[in-house]
């Protein structure tokens, strides 16, 4: 008999910005002093402890997608990636609302 695992816990986040492209760089390139990190030009992973965020730049957005094991784990990846974006972005002031997904 297989053993399932628990349904992952999703959110996504699409910021608008004029420069997507540049953020998703500077996240990846930050958290790849610790983490594992994949970074091409318009899409990037980091592998955190907790779960995994994905990273898409589009025509003025860059897309974020979390996913974890579980709520609590979803939410504490959210935080830090929204913190770090935030800092680095703090001229253009952006905002970061995740939607949970199903």
């Amino acid at each position: 008999m297989e053993t399932q695992s628990p349904p992952a816990a999703t959110a996504e986040a699409r910021v608008p910005t004029a420069a997507p492209r540049r953020y998703l760089g500077q996240l990846c390139k930050h958290f790849a002093h610790r983490l594992p990190v994949t970074l091409a030009e318009d899409h990037g992973q980091i592998t955190f402890p907790a779960g995994v965020c994905r990273l898409d730049a589009e025509a003025e957005t860059l897309v974020l997608r979390a996913t974890s094991g579980d709520e609590a784990s979803l939410a504490g990846l959210q935080d830090v990636v929204a913190r770090h974006l935030e800092r680095f972005a703090f001229r253009d002031k952006p905002e970061v609302h995740w939607v949970r997904q199903s």
